[in-house]
């Protein structure tokens, strides 16, 4: 009858295993560039074997760029099953049945989460921003990219669960501040904050009265929870693009809380967001002034200092960044993120020996695992580069083509666009200013598909030689 039982139970746990691994609690579609690259080059390929009377091999290649490129590119997804995320899609599929090789990476194997920002469309004081969040973790790469309510779900379901030292500043911020749109929007409604139009109106420069600076005597509990609530919704609208609105909301919240020191920091982070979709210097000295404030007024915050050195090293201000990073060090001797922000700065410095200091320190100081193996991984790396002078040149030789090769994969896609609208507008002119068109774009794709070998090729660091 045990036996029995044990069986059971066995089979029991099999099938919860396997139910858990096909559910997914979140998923998002692959950034469907590299698809627009092939559909681009099939295309123009299709367009030289019309040239050349091969109508029907054209038809073929145009008709795979179009119908099966944009297919594999929609089913192409990045799923999270609530312990992992994976690579679920026909291209995967047939990457497992050839190489036996599925894309797949558990949460507590996840090393390092990078989120970058670009603006895609500016009006007014609002921007839209397009995030790409980058995973990283043994040798494996995953790239999300926000588009939608499932970037949306996989972030709130996914960034939660790992642990706080392997996020970046900006995938911190859509942990804690991504929403819906929409209800942002009637978040700020209720908040009566003053409209985007209406705030064109006004002075984005206006300071505040000297009254309005200082601390209120008395603060009472509903004040200090509507702050609390403004402060939020602040964070809610800046990472929505909203700027302007996010402003109006920090500038209420300090007229309750001004030493609030994550409040200052919060609203050094909207300056620098400012800063750089206008374009001005003087916003960006701003959120250097909020964050020295906020460091001022941090009283040892071992949480908040690093995020303070981590926003330095955005804005560009390397001494103030070295200077609170070794604050957090002297308050928290075991302070992982300050650890990896000091050996940033060291190797920006050139110094080798620091940053492998640095780097062992954090290996030494974590309880995670993979944050363990990331920094002995870092510091083997550049133990090896101060050790071994040829390996050195080597890796310096690598890095070198890289940028060579990145620029010229770059003039040659601006050379290839061009000439493929010389070479349509020259036929209808010219035939022999159509023929020098499509041949100049056929040579520039070629050195542009060349260069992107030649970068995948180059983008891993060189593997030491063997010592006889």
């Amino acid at each position: 009858m045990k036996e029995t039982d044990q069986i059971e139970t066995l089979t029991a746990l099999a099938d919860a295993k396997r139910d858990r691994k096909s559910h997914s609690l979140a998923s998002v579609r692959v950034s469907p560039g590299p698809y627009l690259a092939v559909a681009s080059v099939l295309t123009f390929l299709g367009a030289m074997l019309v040239r050349s009377n091969r109508e029907g091999w054209a038809l073929l290649l145009i008709c795979i760029a179009w119908l099966i490129v944009p297919a594999l590119a929609f089913t192409d997804r990045i799923v999270f099953d609530g312990g992992s995320i994976r690579r679920q899609g026909p291209i995967s599929a047939l990457m497992g049945l050839i190489y036996g090789y599925r894309k797949h990476l558990n949460i507590s194997d996840f090393e390092l989460l990078e989120t970058h920002a670009v603006r895609t469309l500016r009006r007014g004081g609002s921007v839209r921003y397009r995030y790409r969040t980058q995973i990283i973790g043994r040798g494996k790469e995953f790239v999300i990219a926000s588009g939608g309510h499932g970037y949306r779900k996989l972030i709130r379901e996914l960034l939660p669960l790992i642990h706080e030292d392997k996020l970046d500043n900006r995938t911190r911020d859509l942990r804690d501040y991504l929403n819906d749109p929409a209800a942002v929007s009637n978040k700020a409604k209720l908040s009566m904050l003053a409209s985007e139009d209406v705030l064109d109106l006004t002075s984005a420069d206006r300071k505040p009265h000297r009254k309005q600076q200082l601390q209120p005597a008395v603060v009472e509990a509903h004040d200090l929870e509507r702050a609390h609530l403004l402060r939020r919704l602040g964070n809610e609208l800046r990472v929505t693009g909203r700027l302007k609105e996010a402003a109006e909301a920090f500038r209420r919240a300090l007229n309750v809380t001004p030493q609030a020191s994550w409040l200052l920091y919060d609203l050094a982070r909207l300056l620098r967001s400012q800063a750089s979709a206008q374009g001005d210097a003087r916003l960006l000295s701003r959120a250097r002034a909020a964050l020295r404030l906020a460091r001022t007024r941090a009283n040892g915050d071992v949480v908040l200092l690093p995020l303070i050195g981590e926003s330095f090293l955005e804005c560009g201000d390397t001494r103030q960044a070295r200077r609170v990073l070794q604050e957090t060090v002297d308050l928290d001797y075991g302070n992982y993120k300050a650890r990896l922000g000091l050996a940033d700065l060291s190797l920006r410095e050139g110094k080798l020996a620091h940053v492998i200091h640095h780097y062992h320190e954090a290996a030494r100081v974590t309880s995670e695992t993979a944050l363990a193996r990331y920094a002995r991984r870092e510091a083997d790396y550049y133990t090896l580069l101060n050790d071994d002078e040829d390996y050195l040149v080597t890796e310096l030789r690598r890095i070198s083509w890289l940028q060579n090769v990145t620029r010229v994969r770059r003039m040659s896609g601006r050379v290839t666009s061009v000439a493929i609208v010389t070479a349509i507008i020259g036929g209808f002119l010219d035939p022999l200013a159509g023929s020098i068109g499509w041949s100049l774009a056929s040579s520039a794709l070629i050195l542009w598909l060349l260069s992107v070998v030649v970068t995948r090729l180059l983008f891993s660091r060189s593997k030491p030689e063997s010592v006889a």
